[in-house]
């Protein structure tokens, strides 16, 4: 298995993205950093919403006992975002989960084309 010094984990609003940081942990080289994104679009309001917030706080806890950094950024343009914050921090590799949903295999789509020379991992979810 190839191991990589900065890694990018990509989560949802969800408890079980906790699989996703640990399969990215897995990936890591001994003093690789990984880190764990989440992007809100400005529209979606998730301090209202006790289930989101809770589940976002979840995998903070997550985060850090993996030794990560976990980074919430807001924007309507969520395959640039991940874009950006894949190039500004140096990211090696990009973990996303498995998707049956049209809407986010957009997002995988577009975010190939924006990072043609990163390798991008999916992992079931």
């Amino acid at each position: 298995m190839d191991l990589y010094k900065n890694i990018l984990v990509c989560v949802t609003k969800q408890k079980n993205c906790e699989r996703l940081i640990k399969a990215a942990s897995e990936y890591r080289l001994d003093q690789g950093i990984l880190h764990v994104l989440h992007v809100a679009k400005n529209s979606w309001n998730i301090l209202d919403n006790s289930r989101e917030s809770e589940a976002l706080e979840y995998l903070f806890r997550i985060s850090k006992s993996y030794g990560a950094e976990m980074t919430v950024l807001r924007n309507d343009n969520i395959s640039e975002t991940i874009a950006g914050f894949a190039l500004q921090q140096e990211i090696d590799l990009i973990v996303l989960g498995e998707s049956s949903n049209e809407h986010e295999n957009k997002y995988l789509k577009q975010l190939r084309n924006i990072l043609k020379d990163k390798p991008i991992k999916i992992i079931e979810v």
